[in-house]
This record gives C-alpha cells, sequence and structure tokens, in this order.
C-alpha cells in the first residue's frame, strides 16, 4: 500500500509494522495500568477466570466507621454474649444460694425506751380495747360514762385514765395528745423508720375521737364542753366510792362516775382545740377525718376566746388535781396550733398579739417558772413553735416584732437549760430542779429536753450552728447534750443504777402507784376496798405497767419504790407524752440521718407575700 509522502516522493505502510504498533500501544497501556495497581489487583486482572473461580471472596462487614472481615465481627460478639451469659448464670447462683446477712445495728436506748414508753398509752386505754391493744391484763372498762349521768346523757365511752385512778382528765389529756401530735408532725420519718408510726396515730386518734365526744362537735358555735369524767376528792373525808377511795381494776369499777361541765373555759377550750388542730395536721392525708378535727377546734377555740375563764375553780377536782393558773398561754399556744392547721392569718394575729404575750408571762423573766414547759404552762412551747414558724417562712410584718421576742426568749430558754447559767439547781446525779426540788421532776426534765432537742434541730435545719448567750456562742451539740444527759439520768445514769421507765433496764420500779396494775388479773372481782390489801403489800405488782415513767427521785436523787407514795411511784398520761416526744427527737436511726420534716405543718398555709410596714410619717420641720 502506497500514500503520499508530504515531503515529495510515496509512502509506504506496512502491514506488519502497523500490527506491530497496535500491540506495542497496548503493552504501554498495560504496563502504565499495571504500575497504579497493587499486587492483589494485578492477581486478579493477570489471573484468568479459572484461577478466580478456585479462591473463595472475604466477605466483610461495614460498621459505618470502619469495615471489620466478618469473621472477626462473629467472633467478637460471641465472645462479649457468651461473657454475658456467664455471668448472669453467675449472679443467679450467688442470689439463689442462701446466704447470711448481717444483721442491722441493735436500736440505740432511746428508741429502745420509746417503744416502751408508747405502750404506757395502750395500759391507760379506757372503754372498748381493740383486740390487738397488747396489755393482757387490760380489758373494756366504764362502758357507760356518760350515760350514767343524769346531766349528760350521752356516751363519753373512751379516751385515757389519767395516772394510776380511773379519771379522766381532759386538761392533761388534751395536752397529751398534743405533744403526741408534735412529735410525729415533726419527727414521722422516724417513726416509720422504728415501725411505730402506726402505732402512735392509732394512740392519737384514740384520744381525739373521745375529746370529740366531750362537746357538740357538728356545731359552729357550743356553750360548755366536759372538763372530766370520774371524781377523786378524798379531802372531807367521805366514804362515798370514787376513783381515788376506791382500789379496784377499772374493769371491775361499779359506783357512779359523775361528769364535771364548765361553761367558761378558755384554758381547757383552747387546750382541747390545740389537741384537734395539731392532730389534723398528722391526718392530713385523711381529709374527711383532718376536716373534722379542724372544725371542732374552731369550734372551741371559738367559745374559749369568748367565754373568758379558768376551768379549775377554787375547791374542785380540776383545782386539786390539775389546776390551771392562767388561760393566756393557751390563747397563744392554741392559736399558733390553729394558724397551722387553718393558714388563717386571724389565728396568728391572736397569737403574736404583743397584749397576748405580756399576759402569758412572756416578759416576766423574774418569775421561778420561767422557762418550764408544762400541761399548764404552755408558753415555752409555743415561743419555740413560734420561732420555728420565723426560721422558716419568716412572715415579716406585722407580725415580725413579736415573732423575734420569741425568738430572742427561746435562746434564753435555752440558756436558763445549761448548768453554767445557775437558773435552775441540777441534782448531784444531774437531774434538772425545774420544778425547785418539789416532788415529781422528771415530767419537767423530760419536756425541756424536748423542747432543746427539738430547737436545736431546727436551728441546723436553717443552717445555723448555734445560738448566743449574751456574748458567747454555743452549737447546737451543747442542746443534745443536755437533752441526752436528763433522759440519760431517767434511763438508769443516775447514782441509784436505776431505770425510771418500768420494764426498761435490768433495775426499774417494782411498785409503781397504779390499780390496774397491782391487783392480779386472775378472774377475781375486788369491791372498792377489796383492793386495798394489794395497794398496801410490799409485794411487787403482779402485772407490769411497761414503759411507764414513774413520778421520779427526789431532789438527793433518793427513790422510794413505795406503792402508796404516789409522789415517788405514780406515772401520769403527761408525763409520758413529754417522755416519748424526748426520745423520738434525741433518738440516733442507724438507717440514716432523719432531721424535722420542715415542710408538712405548713402544709395549710398559702404562699406568703408580707406586707411592707406602713411608711414613715411626713417629715416636719
Amino acid at each position: 500500500m502506497f500514500g503520499r509522502d508530504p515531503w515529495g516522493g510515496p509512502l509506504e505502510i506496512s502491514n506488519a509494522d502497523s500490527a506491530t504498533d497496535d500491540d506495542r500501544s497496548r503493552d504501554l497501556d498495560r504496563a502504565a495500568l499495571m504500575r497504579q495497581l497493587d499486587e492483589t489487583q494485578q492477581s486478579w486482572l493477570l489471573a484468568g477466570p479459572g484461577d478466580q473461580a478456585g479462591k473463595k471472596k472475604k466477605k466483610y462487614v461495614d460498621l459505618g466507621c470502619v469495615v471489620v472481615d466478618r469473621k472477626i465481627f462473629m467472633w467478637t460478639v460471641g465472645t462479649i454474649l457468651g461473657l454475658g451469659v456467664f455471668i448472669g448464670f453467675i449472679m443467679m447462683i450467688v442470689k439463689l444460694v442462701p446466704h447470711k446477712r448481717p444483721p442491722p445495728p441493735p436500736p440505740d436506748q432511746y428508741t429502745q425506751a420509746l417503744h416502751k414508753a408508747l405502750m404506757f398509752f395502750n395500759a391507760q386505754r379506757s372503754g372498748p380495747l381493740p383486740k390487738h391493744n397488747g396489755v393482757s391484763w387490760r380489758g373494756n372498762s366504764c362502758m357507760k360514762d356518760g350515760l350514767s349521768d343524769s346531766t349528760v346523757r350521752r356516751s363519753l365511752v373512751g379516751g385515757y385514765y389519767d395516772a394510776g385512778d380511773a379519771i379522766k382528765f381532759n386538761y392533761p389529756m388534751a395536752w397529751s395528745m398534743t405533744m403526741l401530735s408534735w412529735s410525729v408532725i415533726e419527727y414521722r420519718a422516724k417513726y416509720e423508720a422504728i415501725g411505730e408510726l402506726d402505732h402512735i396515730k392509732e394512740l392519737i386518734k384514740w384520744g381525739t375521737d373521745y375529746i370529740l365526744k366531750t362537746f357538740n362537735s357538728s356545731a359552729d358555735t357550743i356553750d360548755r364542753i366536759v372538763a372530766q369524767v370520774g371524781v377523786g376528792d378524798t379531802s372531807k373525808g367521805s366514804s362515798q366510792p370514787n376513783d381515788h377511795y376506791c382500789w379496784m381494776r377499772p374493769e371491775d369499777i361499779d359506783y357512779k362516775r359523775p361528769v364535771t361541765e364548765c361553761h367558761s373555759c378558755s384554758d381547757l377550750a383552747s387546750e382541747m382545740a390545740a389537741a384537734l388542730a395539731a392532730a389534723s395536721i398528722v391526718f392530713k392525708d385523711s381529709k374527711t377525718y383532718s376536716d373534722k378535727l379542724v372544725k371542732g377546734a374552731k369550734a372551741l377555740y371559738k367559745f374559749g376566746r369568748l367565754q373568758r375563764g379558768r376551768y379549775s375553780p377554787n375547791g374542785s377536782d380540776q383545782a386539786i388535781f390539775y389546776n390551771s393558773t392562767s388561760y393566756w398561754d393557751e390563747f397563744v399556744w392554741g392559736g399558733a396550733w390553729m394558724y397551722f392547721a387553718t393558714g388563717n392569718n386571724s389565728y396568728l394575729t391572736v397569737a403574736t398579739a404583743p397584749g397576748m404575750a405580756k399576759h402569758a408571762g412572756a416578759y416576766w423573766f423574774g418569775s421561778p417558772n420561767y422557762g418550764v414547759f408544762t400541761w399548764d404552762d404552755k408558753l415555752p412551747g409555743a415561743q419555740v413553735l413560734l420561732s420555728r414558724l420565723r426560721l422558716f417562712l419568716s412572715p415579716g410584718y406585722p407580725y415580725e416584732e413579736i415573732l423575734r421576742t420569741f425568738h430572742n426568749q427561746t435562746d434564753n430558754v435555752m440558756c436558763s437549760y445549761l448548768p453554767l447559767f445557775n437558773s435552775f439547781n441540777f441534782t448531784k446525779g444531774g437531774l434538772i430542779q425545774l420544778n425547785h426540788g418539789r416532788p415529781q421532776p422528771l415530767q419537767y426534765a423530760v419536756n425541756a429536753a424536748f423542747l432543746a432537742s427539738l430547737y436545736s434541730d431546727y436551728l441546723e435545719a436553717a443552717d445555723t450552728p448555734g445560738w448566743y448567750c449574751g456574748p458567747n456562742f454555743y452549737t447546737t451539740e451543747v442542746l443534745r447534750k443536755f437533752a441526752r444527759s436528763q433522759l440519760d439520768y431517767v434511763l438508769g445514769k443516775n447514782p441509784l443504777k436505776m431505770s425510771y421507765v418500768v420494764g426498761f433496764g435490768n433495775k426499774y420500779p417494782k411498785r409503781p402507784h397504779h390499780r390496774g396494775a397491782s391487783i392480779p388479773h386472775n378472774g377475781v372481782k375486788y369491791g372498792c376496798k377489796g383492793g386495798y390489801k394489794w395497794r398496801d403489800t410490799k409485794k411487787a405488782n403482779p402485772n407490769i405497767l411497761v414503759g411507764a415513767m414513774v413520778a421520779g427521785p427526789d431532789r438527793h436523787d433518793g427513790y422510794k419504790d413505795v406503792r402508796t407514795n404516789y409522789n415517788y411511784t405514780e406515772p401520769t398520761l403527761a408525763a409520758n407524752a413529754g417522755l416519748v416526744a424526748a426520745l423520738i427527737s434525741i433518738s440516733d436511726i442507724k438507717t440514716g440521718r432523719f432531721g424535722i420534716d420542715k415542710n408538712t405543718i405548713f402544709s395549710a398555709i398559702p404562699p406568703m407575700f408580707p406586707t411592707p410596714p406602713p411608711p414613715p410619717s411626713a417629715w416636719k420641720p
């Protein structure tokens, strides 16, 4: 083949040369391609179809961020699942195989004593007893109270006997229910932790159910209330059977039990209002019952404010056994509880009225009984209660001035409990003499222990490490130390090495002044005088009055375990209520740190928007 040569002359194109050039071009292209491929890829390209069929292609798993060989992936997953199954099997074996758990730490002595102290209230019940009452030697008693009185003719069955007799005094009984309720409001979690919450609520309800019977609780306005059932005065030499002249088991009483009513008794009415108001907070989850308690409390407090007078006129049974010296402190105390139960500011206005505080003795600093909290004088308790309001809610004007006064006075009372200030004497064994050496000192000591322990918890909850006594600062632990010292004395750390709570410890009183405990439960009915032989015997009581705190030692730490000497050996409802409150406040629950319940007591109070004080008067030149 010839072609034209542009340079002049023929150009011959050879077929052989052309084929060689094409092959050469392909070889060059293949060489360039081979240089760009890795060895594996080259082997794929160079291998023939037969060679590729002889090898298995590897499989991979794309995990998104990394590509993993499928075999390695499956092996890893299987290993993890196998380990999981193995660990689960081991855990199942550990759970199924029985093993011993370490026992919980034993309760402290205060908790142990508390369990017993509550049982005293079971022993003091009047009326038809529940099956689970837990006191084998007690039974139904005084089932006709109120019905047999021609002036009343309504059921007053129930409630609690006051002490070693069978009289039902509403004044100390109501105070006892207030104290129990206060302790539950503050330390509900502790009661629940030791398994006593349902028990103490049941005891409170037993008392408040009875209080509701002692006046027309369905009315908004009342004109009378029952003060007591039974009579105890034997000073006139009468041989007429009554609750002090006779020595009988309550179950065997067959004599008449008169009912005493009052028509102007501000102290009693206000204390009963406090009891129902405090209990309404305890039972706030049972709205129907709580509302019923609040309604009754309103009627009682209204009655007390309108019908002024003391419930214990001179010469009456009330004056002999539970004389009330004033009703002003009950106005403050009851008003505070009414405010917490209702949130109505009108009650707080009464409780914080400067004139009310003055009449109640808030400024009687020189009084020998200043700061002594009892069933008669509630002012120290009311001041602690209202200090709580200032510490946590601080309602401001117009209440701040008197609340600050109460707070400062509470600080002063706490200072007076400390031995170094010499406000009160102490026995050589360490018991504070709040009643100045007179008989029955323990009830006052445990009340002070409760206030001191509770106030220390208030301060701690308010992030306040202590308080001032003059220029000196004292920590909250100082108050707890005082509270523990008094309870330790009661529980056996005293010169006689004897517990004053029956049934607690190895050594305790064996002859409490108590009719039911001193007469055998043997099916024999002993008449009015038939029980005298049991009263006068030197033998120990056949029935153990578990949890009863007796009246206590004299000012020389001496004690006479003589049944007829009630100044040493008689327990009372009010004294045990203070004991229960003090024990729960100072008890050390090992399962956790339990302080006070800051908020429950304020549940009925609406959000506060304090009113600003009025502006100062215009300046005049």
